[in-house]
């Protein structure tokens, strides 16, 4: 992942991501968000972007880190201060 990209991110104007790239980003906010928004349409995009084993890639590897976003969320732990050194 470039710079270029992860400012491209919410810009939904800008072509630095590709569609692959921009359906997994709104499959994994909508999920994040509220599971019950990921409808129909939402999975066509997925089907005609990505393969059913990319699909279910995404779905396990969005699954998991939602799931340690919210562990490290319940046990207080938060970023690390100032970063990497």
């Amino acid at each position: 992942m470039t710079e270029a990209k992860v400012a491209a991110i919410d810009d939904e104007t800008s072509t630095v991501l590709s569609a692959r790239e921009r359906v997994a980003l709104r499959f994994a906010e909508k999920l994040a968000i509220d599971h019950h928004k990921v409808d129909d349409a939402l999975w066509a995009d997925l089907r005609a972007q990505l393969s059913e084993a990319e699909i279910i890639e995404l779905v396990a590897h969005t699954t998991l880190y939602i799931g340690f976003g919210r562990f490290n969320d319940i046990i207080g732990l938060g970023p690390v201060e100032g970063g990497r050194s």
